[in-house]
Formats: structure tokens, C-alpha cells, sequence
């Protein structure tokens, strides 16, 4: 059954006549967000023939940001560069007037190793910095750099090094890839990094955690790319020996407005939010390519024409595999939600999951009016990764029948 979220509007009590927008994220493992709009839109129009229904595939900035650009219209190019582990990797980036999306889970992503294996000290973002470097040579005015996914853990040292940056250690010897070798670092060249001056650069991250700590890049997300205890310690002395190097002299502390003589410190770029996303690459875009961070989603949304595509919206059909608790910190549906809240007339946003954890007072809290998991209709979780697009679609029927009264 479904399940309402005490949203703005009853069930089967819409204003207007409109389109319905349907705007998914992936589901990961079983549909990409391409895929799940084209089966929630089938299932929207065998219940209501003739249903005016507009697709547009959604990210948050991880993986799944260049194929949500693509099926907005956005040009795709294939590049081939250095995977996490030093082999050749195809690559895709996209490409539309001046502003290239640039995807790091393509380049140096956990599905880029090979067989699975992980390469916690090792693994490199030289292929992220690869196609900035294309996107520049192509002409790119903006870039876009979508962080998560990825299987490295070098505070984006890699990428630098691959736009023109030499890191050497003491006897001026290139430094070994991935980010224990950091903490052999003696010097870093910046003057051989050419970029072009007005070049914009922005992070597209739900991510907001900063480079060290245990907060930061090695100690929460190491783990999860195959970092025992001890890499994680390594990693850590590697970061905070790049860090060093990378931000260079800082600023002498100002007296504090209204203080008793105390001086404040302005935050170091290790500490501020998003700094840690994508295994420190964000460090190194905030640092040295002077990158601006915005939520992932909220980015996305903009690129993908998201607001003019709400126009006129009677309904919206949003959804990922999972609605959970991550949903809730800046994930694509939720994202998705606040976007149609922020407008004048908002129409009731509903949520379509493979299964859904949230209580009906939390949906209702992240502006959604109602979810529809997979699980309402098939209980069991393996029939619902193996048959996710028939289900999906018999879902979006229902989504129908509560929300799309026949003949109106």
C-alpha cells in the first residue's frame, strides 16, 4: 500500500490539469535514473492514457550525474585516462555550451577497479584531473565537478598532478600514486599547473565533511574503499602532509569583532565543508583550482533545466532505491522535494523507492505527500531487484489511481 505523508494536498484531490514531472534518481544496482523514469512513466500512462508526462532523470553529483546530463539534452564525450589503479579507462563526460560535467566515479570510481579489488593507498584521481584538462582543451568556461563514488583516497593530488602539478619528495623524485605516498611529499610545483584565469569551477557533493579528523576523508569513507585500520592511519599522515604544502602560508589571525583581544583564525581550507568528499578531492578543488561547493542535487537540478521543467507541474514523482535516513541529508529525492517547495504553487511531491524506512512524519517533514516502495507489492527484496521495472511500473500505477483521478 502506499503510504501518506500528511502532505499539502489529499489524495486524489489535485489543482489544475498539468503534467506530471517524474524525476528520479538511480536505483542503484537494478535502474539508472533514466530507466526508472521511463518505467514510472509507463506505468503513469497505462493508467491514464493520454497523461501529459515529462521525464527528467535526476543526480545528486555522485555517480549517475553525466547520464542524467545526457538525457537532459547535454553531448557526451568518451575519453580514455588512468583508472584508480593506472590502467586505461573509458571515460564519459558532458559537454553543452561552454559548461562540461565532469563526473569523478568515471574516472577513478570503485566500479573502475579491477575485478573489485580495492587499492586503498594506492588508487589516484590523475583521471579526474585528465578530463578536467579535456574539458579545458575543449574550451570549457565552467566545469562541473561531481564528487562520490570514487574508490581513492589522495586528497585529489592526483587530479592536480595530472593538470600540470609535480609533487616530488626530498631527492625530487615524482611522487608514488594514491594517498599514502603523500606523506613522502618534500615539494609541490604549482607553476607548471596552467588553467585558464576565468575559469569557474564548481563541487557538486552531498558531502560535507572535512579533509581530517574523525570526520574527515580516511577515517569515515577509507573503510569503505578497503582501508584496515592501520591504512587508515597512513592515509591520514599523508593528507595532513599534503594539506600542509597545499594551502601553504596561511593568514595571520585578525582580532575577532567584539572580542576581549582574541584573535580568529579564518578556516583552513582542510576545514572547511566538503573538503573530504570524494576522498579529499574537494580539498583539492577548493584549494587550488579556487572551486565553490553547492549541494549536489541543488547543482544538478539547475544544469538539468529542473525549475522550467516544474512549470505548470499538477504532480511529481520523484524516488532512488532507497528512501532512508540518507535521504533525508541530501540526497536527490530530497533535494527534488525542497526544489518544488521553494516555488509559489507547489504541487504534492511523492516518492517511488525499492523500499522505504521512513516514518510517515519524516516523509511528510521532507516534503513528500507519499511513498511507494517496491516492497508494497513485492515482499520479497531479491524479486524486487530482479523485476524492479514491471514493479516499478505497476507502483506508478497506483501512484495513479491515488493521485490522477480518471478522466480529470
Amino acid at each position: 500500500m502506499s503510504a501518506p505523508a500528511g502532505g499539502a494536498f489529499p489524495a486524489g484531490t489535485l489543482p489544475g490539469r498539468g503534467h506530471v514531472l517524474v524525476a528520479p534518481d538511480k536505483f542503484r544496482g537494478t535502474l539508472t535514473a533514466a530507466q526508472a523514469a521511463a518505467h514510472v512513466a509507463a506505468g503513469l500512462s497505462a493508467a491514464r492514457p493520454g497523461l501529459d508526462v515529462r521525464q527528467i532523470p535526476v543526480a545528486d553529483g555522485g555517480d549517475g550525474t553525466v547520464a542524467a546530463a545526457a538525457a537532459a539534452g547535454y553531448e557526451t564525450v568518451t575519453r580514455t585516462v588512468r583508472g584508480p589503479t593506472g590502467q586505461p579507462t573509458q571515460a564519459l563526460w558532458a559537454w553543452r555550451d561552454g559548461t562540461a560535467i565532469v563526473e569523478a566515479a568515471q574516472a577513478c570510481g570503485l566500479a573502475q577497479l579491477p575485478a573489485g579489488q580495492p587499492a586503498p593507498l594506492t588508487a589516484t584521481s590523475y583521471g579526474v584531473g585528465e578530463l578536467v584538462g579535456a574539458a579545458v582543451a575543449r574550451g570549457a568556461r565552467r566545469v562541473v565537478l561531481g564528487l562520490g563514488g570514487v574508490a581513492c583516497t589522495d586528497g585529489g593530488a592526483g587530479m592536480v598532478a595530472a593538470l600540470g602539478a609535480r609533487l616530488t619528495d626530498r631527492f625530487g623524485r615524482p611522487l608514488e600514486p594514491g594517498g599514502a605516498g603523500l606523506a613522502q611529499l618534500d615539494r609541490l610545483n604549482l607553476i607548471t599547473m596552467k588553467l585558464p584565469r576565468d575559469l569557474e569551477v564548481l563541487i557538486a557533493s552531498d558531502v560535507t565533511s572535512p579533509l581530517l579528523g574523525p570526520d574527515g576523508a580516511a577515517a569515515v569513507y577509507g573503510p569503505q574503499k578497503g582501508a584496515s585500520a592501520a591504512d587508515v592511519a597512513a592515509l591520514e599522515r599523508g593528507l595532513a602532509r599534503w594539506a600542509e604544502l597545499a594551502e601553504g602560508p596561511q593568514p595571520a589571525p585578525v582580532p575577532a569583532v567584539g572580542s576581549a583581544g582574541e584573535d580568529a583564525a579564518p578556516p583552513r581550507p582542510r576545514d572547511r565543508p566538503g573538503a573530504g568528499a570524494a576522498g579529499g578531492l574537494g580539498f583539492a578543488a577548493l584549494t587550488l583550482l579556487g572551486a565553490q561547493f553547492r549541494p549536489g542535487i541543488e547543482l544538478v537540478l539547475d544544469l538539468l533545466g529542473f525549475a522550467a521543467a516544474l512549470a505548470g507541474a499538477r504532480l511529481v514523482v520523484t524516488g532512488e532505491g532507497a528512501l532512508d535516513g540518507q535521504t533525508l541529508r541530501g540526497k536527490a529525492p530530497a533535494g527534488v522535494a525542497r526544489a518544488v517547495a521553494a516555488g509559489l504553487t507547489p504541487p504534492p511531491v511523492v516518492a517511488v523507492s525499492g523500499l522505504c524506512t521512513l516514518t510517515p512524519e519524516q516523509l511528510s517533514a521532507a516534503g513528500f505527500a507519499a511513498a511507494y516502495p517496491l516492497t508494497s507489492v513485492e515482499p520479497d527484496p531479491e524479486r524486487c531487484r530482479a523485476q524492479a521495472g514491471p514493479l516499478l511500473e505497476q507502483v506508478a500505477r497506483r501512484v495513479a489511481a491515488d493521485w490522477l483521478p480518471a478522466g480529470g
